[in-house]
């Protein structure tokens, strides 16, 4: 621990060899060692004792949609890195949409790193997009960073970002395999959507009807099979159908290179428990049914889904109106990622380690990042989110740091609460105060 400048102590720090005693040696942003308990601090060197809270590695969020610039009232970098850093995350990867420019281009993408640049309170890094018409700005934008690509098939909800035909799939696919980029995409196909019922209104099962699973379905077969055909590297976004996984583990069986994501509002609310009328519940694809969130629940732990981000989709209060087929499909979840999932996943008997493989582990080696973050281990970034797993809370819409305090989670009591968030070894947040903006922004290493 020579030459350490703070340690780092608790009865509770989560490692990948699992949860012991440790005092957590910092020089500078990195950690250069974890050690027993009870080591001596060296001279000159801070110790911040944190008594039985438990220490996890910051969290890595993969799917969040700032919208900085051009829709900056719906989220911006100061609010949006301000709730991740409340909750835990130390680190972002911003979705291509719904900022006005879309990141599909390299000037779009220099543009959005200007206007993050002084107001990350955490690390980001970003997504580029694959649209119809942008295979020659694909290349160039690896190059220059983006830690890979976002596609939808089928419509995005905003005009400025339109979804892939089968032939452009094929396109975009067959670029990015030349250079072993990765394609993130959100499956559900437009036919299925196209053929199911339509009703409207402020039910939540004419909704529910109007995105059934074999959109998901068959939309993720087709992205198997594409991604088998070209060799390509694939992530399936934001997994709400259970029956999709019978066809992901057999894909995986085969050799596709494929990884898969689910959130936290699929794993912690149900379709039964959504009231008409509330659209803050409304996403693409939907909430689906108590027994399809046990499976889901069972794929993550057998490792058919690798990984648990939040999509943070937030909107004006007034886009979220009590029409289901109209109100925004997006659900603000970034503050309250990490209690709500700690909830849920107590209540199953899983354990904290668990949400770490899931929420930061795998999440920083999905974006290439895992010899820098996700761990408490020596040479990783000293990110970490101090948690008091037994205390309770009470979810205040008022309270939250989201630019939009429209939530889901509004009213219901949740276990752990993040007593101080550590962002390459400089505490950021301490119960509920902010230091100033320290985040770096990050390239595809």
């Amino acid at each position: 621990m020579s030459g350490a400048e703070l340690v780092l102590r608790s009865t509770r720090v989560i490692t990948p060899e699992g949860t012991r005693a440790a005092s957590i040696a910092v020089t500078g942003e990195k950690i250069t060692a974890v050690l027993p308990y009870d080591a001596p601090v060296p001279d000159g060197a801070r110790l911040e004792d944190v008594g039985d809270h438990v220490v996890l590695p910051g969290l890595v969020d993969t799917h969040v949609h700032v919208n900085d610039p051009g829709r900056t009232e719906w989220e911006g970098f100061w609010t949006a890195t301000r709730a991740a850093a409340a909750g835990g995350i130390t680190t972002l990867v911003d979705m291509p949409l719904n900022s006005i420019p879309p990141t599909t281009t390299v000037e779009n993408l220099r543009t959005k790193r200007e206007v993050a640049a002084d107001k990350a309170h955490i690390d980001v890094g970003f997504w580029g997009g694959a649209l119809p018409d942008n295979v020659k700005d694909l290349r160039p934008l690896h190059e220059a960073g983006v830690f890979g690509f976002k596609a939808f098939l089928s419509p995005s909800g905003v005009d400025e970002f339109p979804h892939l035909d089968q032939e452009q799939l094929a396109r975009s696919l067959t670029e990015i395999a030349a250079f072993d980029g990765l394609l993130i995409v959100h499956a559900e196909d437009p036919h299925h959507l196209a053929a199911a019922p339509q009703q409207g209104g402020p039910q939540y099962a004419h909704f529910l009807a109007s995105r059934p699973r074999d959109a998901e379905d068959t939309a993720i077969a087709t992205l198997l099979a594409q991604a088998k055909r070209f060799d390509a590297r694939v992530h399936v976004l934001h997994l709400s159908s259970s029956d999709a996984l019978p066809l992901i583990a057999e894909a995986r069986a085969d050799g596709v290179k494929v990884t898969v994501e689910t959130c936290p509002h699929y794993l912690t609310l149900t379709a039964e428990e959504v009231p008409d009328g509330a659209s803050e519940f409304k996403c693409c694809p939907p909430i689906r049914e108590a027994a399809n969130q046990d499976l889901l629940w069972q794929a993550l732990a057998d490792g058919t889904i690798d990984c648990v981000v939040t999509d943070h989709s937030p909107s004006t209060a007034d886009l979220k109106t009590d029409d289901f087929a109209t109100a925004w499909g997006g659900i603000a979840g970034l503050q309250l990622s990490l209690p709500a999932m700690w909830t849920a996943a107590r209540g199953r008997g899983l354990g904290l380690e668990d949400l770490v493989r899931w929420m930061s582990a795998r999440t920083a080696a999905l974006v290439g990042l895992e010899a820098r973050k996700g761990a408490i281990a020596p040479g990783h970034d000293a990110d970490f989110a101090v948690l008091a797993p037994e205390e309770t809370f009470t979810v205040d819409p008022a309270a939250l740091q989201h630019r939009n305090r429209v939530t889901a989670y509004a009213g219901r009591t949740l276990h752990g609460v993040v007593k101080s968030t550590w962002l390459r070894g400089e505490r950021i947040v301490a119960d509920g105060a902010f230091t100033d903006p320290k985040g770096q922004l990050l390239d595809r290493a």
